[in-house]
Parts: C-alpha cells; structure tokens; sequence
C-alpha cells in the first residue's frame, strides 16, 4: 500500500513537471524500458535514443494514465510499455526512410513449417529467444517481438506497421524458420567443438 502511495506521489510530481519526481520516475522505469528497446533497436545507442523519446511521450501523458486494476506499478507498466514499443516502432520507420512492408514478401507458409518452428520455440528460455532474435534483420524482428513476446494478434501488428495481414504471418513464419536455423547451426557448432 505503502508503495502505491509513494508511486502515486512521484506520478504527481512527475505531471507538475518537477524535475526531483521525473528523475526517481525515469530511475525506476529505465531499465524495464530498455529491455523493451533492445528488442527492437539494433543498438544500444539507438534503444537508448527510443527509451528517452518514449520517457517524453510518458510524461507529457500521463495525466491521461488510468490504472485497469489494483495493483498501481504493473497497470502503469503496461500503459508504458505500449508507448515505448510505437515509440521503437517509428524510430524504425525514420531509421529506414522507405515503406515498412517494402522488403515483405507476401506468402503464405504451411501449417506443418509453423507448427515446428513453434515446438522449436517453445522448448527455448526467454534469454535464449531474445539472443536469436537479436540476430533477425530487423523487419523479422519486429514482427517476431510483437507476435511472440508482446502478444500482439496479426491484426493488431498489421494495423501498426501498415502492412497486411497475411505479410504479418508470413514474417513471423520467416522468422521462426530462421530461428530454427540459427539454433540448429549453434547446435551442431557446439557438438563439433565438443567433439574435438
């Protein structure tokens, strides 16, 4: 309880823009924001760039904040998580100066390739899913986060990428087919180093 009321006062301070309470604000939060970042970003330059222009966005808004349930910090964590990722987002569309789905193909991939790319991902930990994803070019990537790790629905990445649909899931099909790969490359290295 304590914590929420501490929470609430350093929000307040932070929507009278006293500098004290966006400093202990932008403390707590770092590094939950760049984590989302690095996720999208190539570098950690760049990511540090989106956390900073997101961290604007969060306080010129956050007297708009509304908490959806009880618990304050994991409410306010949601709420900023899906400003930093459209904030990642149009840092990419800068970065890249063309049509996001320019280098989309628009194919269809079969239930039996989505299956095992699934099984493939499902059996890895979390650090060993964002290591591999790191390695995706970045259109993969991106898809890949949003789908995979932030839950969003191919509608909802279509929507926020101007893309179609089916580009959606063909990506993440691409994806996870380069994952697969990826890992099954890793796999044999190290069963070659091990062998010698």
């Amino acid at each position: 309880m304590r914590e929420n009321e501490e929470l609430i006062q350093v929000i307040n301070g932070c929507i009278q823009a006293k500098r004290e309470s966006q400093k202990i604000f932008y403390k707590k939060f770092y590094g939950f924001s760049m984590a989302i970042c690095m996720r999208y970003c190539t570098t950690k330059d760049d990511a540090s760039e989106v956390v900073n222009d997101g961290f604007i966005k969060i306080f010129r808004n956050l007297y708009l904040f509304i908490p959806r349930h009880n618990q304050l910090e994991a409410s306010l964590m949601g709420w900023m998580k899906s400003i930093i990722i459209h904030t990642a987002i149009d840092h990419f569309r800068k970065q890249n100066r063309k049509p996001f789905s320019s280098d989309f193909a628009e194919i269809e991939t079969s239930e039996s390739e989505s299956d095992n790319s699934e099984s493939s991902i499902d059996r890895m930990s979390y650090k060993e899913i964002l290591a591999v994803v790191e390695r995706l070019t970045p259109m993969y990537r991106t898809v890949f986060n949003l789908y995979v790790i932030d839950g969003y629905k191919h509608e909802d990445i279509a929507k926020t990428l101007n893309i179609s649909i089916g580009t959606s899931k063909s990506n993440l099909s691409k994806a996870r087919l380069n994952i697969q790969k990826m890992l099954k490359e890793a796999q044999h290295n190290y069963y070659e180093k091990k062998a010698v």
